[in-house]
């Protein structure tokens, strides 16, 4: 049995899932190939927090044009097209699950596109929310669609590394618009941030449409459907939806559908884990949606910065195969056996450089220092990034055959965690001093770190056992 199974090219490792002697199975695809889906992908997970950080670039020039304050437009916009990603996850899982990656992914990102040239055009206030939250909506769903893909087509002993390359996408891209528009809407109307998105947008499109391929591959069906169609016409059919359709007698019905996120959102090994990567991440978005406001705000609640100095970003990774390296000296130490729990060490490593990194930024808030403003939000930013990739490959082992449930739970609870922040982020600031803010905000992190990964490393493996799927 040992010599008939199928090892990596360097004969180290047995690969898993065991790649089909089919050449339409994903796994038995190309380097090449594979790696054209990986890019695609992860510039697809950029548009969805960088079209709703283009909002946050263009805050005062929205308030001005509609003639409100920066807090309506925030509270209005920013906030509520937060909120609908996480809803919006959940929904296009659903259809993944019967319909395929691909047509879901290409139809979604088509309205999404439409909603955001409206939001470029939009002649009011209330249209251009409506069109910002529906483009909010329509465009997360490559932030779940992504986990999905990387683990349709890498191999397990691959997928951190590739998981840390997409996650990367989605953890910078709220920082991306306002980097790359704050100079722009300083010196153009804030209309042409979001045309310039909007060609992003269209580009991505562009992509998915004619290089991605549908990697939804059952290998548990004793008998492969007959692809009838060939060609241009099976490319064109996969990716509208009519393949899928074709295709859904063999997928999960629809009542096991709908209640699929449920039934993986209440068990333990994953419950306390995404909460604590809630905190870590929610409280991220949030200072993403308020440091503009502390920017062009005047002292003592910001540093009264044009928007020329909006555009500062300070951002670093750390380790690009430092899960990997956990992985393997895990394996090492365990006889050979591996353990999801493993995953969780990168957090000891992320927690140090997040209360040293919020700490700093809202010292250098309160206090007006520019400096520590921006050392602060990279060091911080970096955590968020180390911690972020480690929860999600953990929670994508724990539950391998539930990887858009996974994704679409982390997105909705990193969304949701965002979405509240904002509204008492700059009065609890300007009322008791920034410091205390992102100190209160550090503890409850912290706090929730000690509750949650020591006793999920202590107990995940009797989790796994009494509550596995």
């Amino acid at each position: 049995m040992a010599s008939r199974l199928k090892l990596s090219p360097d004969g180290l490792k047995v690969l898993w899932p065991q790649p089909a002697d089919d050449p339409n199975d994903p796994q038995n695809w190309t380097d090449f190939r594979k790696t054209v889906h990986l890019i695609i992908i992860t510039m697809s997970a950029v548009v969805p927090d960088f079209d709703s950080g283009i909002g946050i670039a263009s805050i005062f020039g929205l308030a001005q044009t509609y003639d409100t304050t920066s807090g309506v437009i925030n509270d209005l916009t920013s906030n509520w097209s937060i909120f609908l990603l996480g809803w919006g996850g959940i929904f296009w899982v659903m259809l993944m699950r019967r319909y395929g990656r691909l047509p879901v992914l290409f139809w979604s990102q088509l309205f999404a596109l439409a909603f955001l040239v409206a939001a470029t055009l939009a002649p009011n206030l209330a249209t251009f929310a409506g069109m910002r939250c529906l483009t909010a909506f329509f465009g997360t769903c490559p932030q779940v669609t992504g986990l999905y893909v990387v683990t349709d087509i890498f191999p397990f002993h691959l997928q951190a590394r590739k998981l840390n390359i997409w996650t990367s996408g989605f953890v910078i891209s709220p920082f991306l618009s306002p980097f790359v528009f704050g100079f722009l809407v300083a010196r153009a109307s804030w209309r042409w941030a979001y045309a310039i998105g909007s060609i992003y947008s269209a580009i991505v499109l562009f992509l998915i449409a004619f290089f991605m391929e549908e990697t939804m591959y059952d290998r548990h069906l004793a008998l492969k459907p007959l692809q009838i169609s060939t060609g241009l016409r099976y490319r064109f059919e996969t990716l509208i939806g009519v393949t899928g359709y074709k295709m859904a007698k063999y997928t999960p019905r629809w009542p096991e559908v709908l209640v699929a996120s449920l039934d993986v959102a209440w068990r333990p090994q994953f419950f306390f884990v995404v909460l604590f990567e809630a905190l870590v991440f929610g409280f991220s978005i949030g200072v993403n949606t308020t440091n503009v406001v502390f920017m062009g705000s005047s002292p003592p609640v910001g540093f009264g910065f044009s928007q020329y100095a909006v555009a500062v970003l300070l951002g670093e990774f750390i380790g690009r195969y430092v899960n990997e390296f956990i992985m393997d000296l895990h394996i090492r130490k365990n006889g050979g056996f591996f353990e999801a729990e493993s995953r969780l060490w990168t957090c000891y490593l992320a927690m140090p450089l997040y209360i040293c990194g919020f700490l700093t930024l809202g010292a250098g808030i309160q206090n007006l220092n520019e400096t520590a403003l921006i050392m602060g939000w990279g060091i911080a930013f970096v955590a968020i990034t180390l911690n972020t990739v480690a929860v999600y490959a953990y929670c994508n082992d724990c539950f391998p055959r539930r990887a858009g449930e996974v994704s679409a739970l982390l997105n909705f609870a990193r969304s949701v965690g965002g979405f509240a922040v904002a509204y008492f982020q700059v009065p609890w600031a300007t009322k008791s001093g920034a410091l205390m803010v992102f100190g209160v905000e550090t503890a409850l992190v912290i706090g929730m770190f000690f509750i949650a990964v020591p006793m999920t490393q202590l107990k995940g493996s009797y989790f796994r056992a009494r509550f596995a799927l």
